[in-house]
């Protein structure tokens, strides 16, 4: 990260801050650079993006290959923004990610003071300590509402007068092993993470309103690898979930089922796919060079739809599942916002809308951006990079400093080389818990 030269309207030269966000997923790695514009909007100074070679389903498998698709990802931002990139903010994903809700309580020694901040904190502190499996780790907790002597649906007892103080918590677990394995491909790549975000809070940020989140919604991030599922109401996270499905298996599927490459089945899907066959023709017909002399080979778009629309309701039925199973299905007042790379095939959101019974739209990263980002950079392919340079910025404090003026960096330290599992858990509680404790706006 770096301080980019501007001129003010006093004529002032300031430091501008720049931030990189870093997208580590299944199919692709992006890398986004970022800065403000006078409006306040994002403007994307340089992108990257590398085939993801040692990802799987959201979690490093290869260590060699992920660290040079960062590097060539990487190498490719600087190119295009003329900006060395040192420090980023990097997305966590993944099967490990789970969610689970726990209720706690407390009773208060001084009962004559009102409730206070470090109450508060204190009974969210004892869910840290909670019993999980070897292995994973509490990274987050959310508080949802408290009770307080009976009193229920309770958003901020601050201030109130009380004994006991129950509240349900929304608690986010991460295997601390994948999460040191992400870590120390940055640091192999050069790079210092700077913070670690959940991709589909990233994605949230990128992609919903703040009506939407107050009134309810799901965002459904569809990606290579793997589908996220993220509820909102009140303004709070209500339930997460990771579907260990996305668009790979369906082009794995067009592959097996048509007896084609795989690379010919990713086009296919791409540029003829349909998660509706019923709403293709049925007298197209495209034509698949052959191997090695071999005759072309011939497919009907309709059966390819067909193969396509068959795996994406087994992925919708496990979107409906989750949301069913939330208790939050008769509170979706804005219904379903569909976004990803996945999200791009014709007719999905009529396919999502059928199966939930739900108002369904395409959740485009255009809100935050300023006008002169590139139009590529709109795709709900870069929802989740989107997000997490907009969550660097939040994090930052904006203002204009005149340049011979020393700028204090009051940014968190980086990371230490090769830290023990101890040591990430508690280095990602303390980085998420800043995230968390500011509303996603």
């Amino acid at each position: 990260m770096e301080n980019k030269e501007q001129i003010n309207e006093a004529g002032v030269a300031t430091k501008s801050e720049i931030v990189v966000g870093l997208d580590i997923g299944t199919t692709k790695i992006t890398v986004l650079v970022g800065e403000k514009d006078q409006y306040g909007k994002l403007d994307i100074l340089g992108t990257g993006k590398a085939v993801s070679n040692g990802v799987m389903r959201g979690v490093v498998a290869n260590i060699d290959k992920t660290v040079s698709s960062i590097k060539i990802a990487v190498e490719q931002a600087e190119m295009e923004s003329g900006i060395e990139i040192d420090e980023v903010y990097v997305g966590i994903a993944g099967q490990h990610i789970k969610s689970l809700q726990h209720r706690g309580e407390m009773v208060r020694d001084e009962i004559t003071e009102e409730i206070c901040k470090e109450d508060l904190e204190k009974l969210k502190d004892n869910m840290f300590k909670l019993v999980t499996i070897p292995g994973e780790e509490v990274i987050h907790v959310i508080p949802q509402e408290y009770t307080v002597d009976g009193e229920d649906c309770i958003q901020d007892p601050k201030g109130m007068a009380g004994v006991k103080i129950e509240a349900n918590f929304h608690i986010i677990t991460a295997k601390v092993a994948a999460v040191n394995n992400i870590l120390r491909c940055v640091k192999k790549a050069g790079l210092t993470p700077k913070n670690l975000i959940l991709e589909p809070f990233a994605s949230a940020v990128a992609v919903l309103d703040a009506d939407e989140r107050q009134e309810g919604v799901c965002l459904v991030d569809i990606g290579g690898g793997t589908t996220d599922v993220a509820i909102f109401l009140d303004g709070i996270i209500r339930h997460t979930a990771v579907i260990p499905f996305g668009g790979n298996v369906i082009t794995k599927d067009i592959k097996q089922g048509i007896q084609i490459l795989e690379k010919q089945a990713e086009m296919l899907k791409i540029k003829f796919g349909s998660a509706m066959s019923s709403s293709t023709k049925d007298n197209v017909i495209v034509s698949i060079p052959g191997l090695r002399g071999k005759d072309p080979k011939e497919v009907s778009v309709r059966n390819l739809s067909a193969v396509i629309e068959s795996r994406m309701k087994e992925i919708i039925d496990l979107v409906n599942y989750q949301i069913k199973s939330s208790g939050y299905q008769d509170k979706l007042m804005t219904g379903i916002v569909i976004t990803g790379g996945g999200s791009q095939l014709r007719h999905l959101p009529q396919l999502v809308s059928y199966i939930t019974g739900k108002e369904v739209r395409l959740g485009l990263p255009n809100e935050h951006l300023g006008k002169d980002s590139k139009s590529l950079i709109k795709s709900p392919i870069y929802s989740t990079g989107v997000g997490l340079v907009q969550k660097g910025f939040e994090e930052v404090v904006w203002k204009e400093v005149p340049i011979q003026e020393e700028v204090e960096d009051k940014l968190e330290t980086p990371i230490k080389e090769e830290p023990s599992a101890v040591g990430i858990g508690g280095k990602l509680k303390e980085m998420l818990e800043k995230f968390f404790s500011e509303e996603i706006e």
